[in-house]
């Protein structure tokens, strides 16, 4: 024997039912204040603030960057013929 049931309702009739607890406005709260934070921050994210960051620690940072890439490239690797 086979019983099928087919219920229609929205997922927040189907929370009720069930008795589950309604997550929406925590959902609301976390969403404005990740939101929040984002604005906060945006400025440390320009290009230019990226920059400084990375560069601030190791004055010759810069110039390890630079030999990195020349080498990653096979334009810094010395041909010995």
């Amino acid at each position: 024997m086979k019983v099928k049931i087919e219920i229609d309702c929205t997922p927040i009739e189907a929370r009720d039912f069930l008795g589950l607890p309604d997550v929406k406005p925590m959902q609301e709260a976390m969403m404005d204040q990740m939101h929040s934070k984002m604005q906060e921050n945006i400025d440390n994210f320009t290009p230019d603030a990226l920059m400084r960051s990375w560069f601030s620690f190791d004055p010759k940072v810069a110039e390890r960057f630079q030999d990195m890439f020349m080498n990653m490239s096979g334009f810094g690797v010395r041909k010995d013929k």
